[in-house]
């Protein structure tokens, strides 16, 4: 791996080299989307390649997938799958409760779908990441295209009644046209500051004709693997309510991640 990564990406890398040590031989795998899931594809396809690791991975993504056949990882359907042991992903942000915003890449659907379809989940993150109270990132709705104006107004006007800071709504661009998420959909990123409730804000949004899914996801994470710039890592297990401190080391001579610093 390049020297020259900057604190951000040190961070991420060993935290999806710890998180990718909880895989073991045969297991089907949830495969996330983003850059530090990206990260985290590539330390899978090292042990592929170099340990003879076998999984089946099961992508949140068009692009994941593609990444995930490029390493050496069998890549098979959710459908085909059934169920996953462990899916390992990244958030936009978490709480102390291991609640998550996730949504930022536009895979939010896919990655809910994956993650509560397995044993476990696991989020790895930078530790800038953590934060005391849901809702400093914009909280991602994916909505269906027809009449997504009209079900705008119907959310900024449900927002009045929820615990959030405030109520600004934006439709995601890409260029000068809408977002578009591998299922067709659009997706309006809520800039509420604070999320007071998030149960009850998931619960409401899910409830509007037009929403087919939001960001936030509650009670889903049952570990969040943090990495430091320095190369420490700690991990969180919120079902045992432990934390546990590891030093990573970086291998100067590996270059498999070369590309995703650039």
């Amino acid at each position: 791996m390049s020297t020259e990564l900057s604190p951000i990406d040190k961070a991420k890398f060993v935290a999806a080299k710890k998180a990718v040590e909880f895989v073991e031989d045969g297991m089907r795998v949830g495969l996330g989307t983003g850059s530090t899931a990206a990260w985290m594809v590539r330390c899978l396809g090292e042990l592929v390649r170099d340990e003879g690791l076998k999984i089946k991975g099961v992508p949140t993504s068009t692009r994941t997938a593609k990444l995930a056949r490029e390493v050496g990882i069998e890549v098979v359907s959710l459908d085909a799958a059934k169920w996953l042991d462990i899916t390992i992903d990244g958030a936009d942000e978490f709480d102390g409760d291991l609640n998550l915003i996730k949504g930022g890449g536009g895979a939010l659907l896919q990655e809910k779908i994956v993650a509560t379809a397995s044993d476990q989940m696991i989020v790895i993150a930078d530790a800038g990441k953590e934060v005391e109270t849901l809702g400093q990132f914009p909280l991602p709705v994916e909505l269906i295209p027809f009449g997504w104006q009209t079900t705008q107004a119907l959310i900024e006007e449900t927002l009045v009644s929820l615990d959030v800071l405030a109520r600004k709504s934006t439709l995601r661009m890409n260029g000068d046209t809408p977002f578009v998420t591998d299922e067709g959909n659009h997706i309006l990123d809520l800039h509420l500051k604070r999320i007071g409730n998030p149960q009850q804000t998931a619960m409401v949004l899910n409830q509007m004709p037009g929403v087919v899914e939001n960001g936030l996801f509650i009670d889903i994470c049952d570990r969040v693997v943090i990495g430091y710039g320095d190369g420490r890592v700690e991990v969180r297990d919120i079902n045992a309510g432990t934390i546990e401190e590891n030093m990573l080391d970086f291998v100067e001579s590996e270059n498999v991640f070369s590309d995703l610093a650039d």
